[in-house]
């Protein structure tokens, strides 16, 4: 038990980080020839990824309620304020990410980063140069994986790398129209009928340390924007009372449109004129519209990042 490695994805778990946990801990067993390494979440995932594992024969990973005094992977996630509870006190073996890099530790350590649209992307081509099989079900895995990071290849972290690999994993995995396929998983992922304010801003969520304080920037996408019009004043409401409690210095929600290639915004901040010239648009009623808006990662932080560090 003492030779147990978690390898984790960030809080708010999403398809990538979890799939990313199952794919790397599976890849690192193969060629070490063991079962030390295995598979974790830091939470509660969301429900395309509940539907993706059902759907490929996964086992849904443990929940680890603390990384304290245990060894860890940092897998699509570097940030300190998106680890595990109790990362800070665990031996940090390796990160594998595909996410700006924001980080310290104290010993050196093997750290892969690559600018691609998928934890998932890095993963399948240390499959490929380690010769490890890739099976039907896992290239399933990784596919969706891909296509949900890459907002079926329309975000702008999508790179010409990203789309060989989707045809690739496709052939392996039996699916035919990977369009077509991307579209299913995110009807299944854009359904909020049943969510409450909190749920829909905490599906995709993770937390920023920039200049001027701490930021949550969550992000939703949807095949139909129409299904928040009514929802927004309850979001916003959600929000504040989570800036209030959290003491957050903005809390941010994307709802993203992948067929317009759009996001409205919902915003609650303490400087709205610094948060107007990070999206390029004026705020009215704690809402804007940024056509083209499609990722967080690429569009949001280094704006957010260049403004509120000054």
């Amino acid at each position: 038990m003492n030779n147990k490695i978690y390898v984790i994805g960030h809080k708010s778990p999403d398809l990538d980080s979890v799939a990313a946990a199952i794919t790397y801990a599976n890849l690192k067993n193969k060629i070490s020839n063991t079962e030390n390494y295995v598979p974790a979440v830091a939470g509660e995932v969301n429900q395309v990824t509940k539907f993706i594992l059902e759907k490929y024969g996964f086992e849904m990973p443990e929940i680890l309620g603390t990384a304290k005094n245990k060894k860890i992977i940092l897998v699509d996630h570097n940030e300190e304020t998106q680890v595990v509870d109790g990362g800070n006190e665990a031996e940090l073996v390796e990160i594998l990410d595909h996410h700006k890099v924001n980080f310290s530790y104290s010993d050196p350590i093997e750290i892969l980063v690559k600018p691609w649209g998928s934890s998932n992307s890095i993963i399948y081509k240390k499959y490929l140069e380690n010769n490890i099989e890739i099976s039907k079900k896992l290239a399933g895995l990784m596919l969706s994986a891909v296509l949900d990071d890459t907002v079926i290849t329309k975000s702008p972290t999508c790179t010409e790398i990203d789309k060989i690999i989707i045809v690739e994993l496709a052939g392996l995995a039996g699916v035919e129209d990977w369009k077509e396929y991307g579209m299913e998983m995110f009807k299944v992922k854009s359904s909020v009928a049943d969510f409450s304010a909190e749920e829909i801003v905490k599906l995709d969520y993770k937390d920023f340390e920039l200049g001027a304080g701490k930021f949550g920037i969550g992000q939703v996408e949807t095949v139909d924007l129409s299904e928040f019009d009514g929802k927004e004043d309850d979001l916003i409401k959600g929000m504040k009372a989570l800036q209030e409690k959290e003491n957050y210095h903005s809390v941010v929600l994307l709802i993203t449109d992948i067929i317009n290639e759009g996001s409205r915004v919902l915003i609650v901040t303490n400087d709205q004129e610094k948060c107007e010239k990070a999206l390029g648009e004026k705020i009215v009623n704690n809402k804007a519209y940024v056509k083209g808006l499609m990722s967080r990662k690429k569009q949001i932080v280094p704006p957010f990042t260049e403004i509120f560090s000054k």
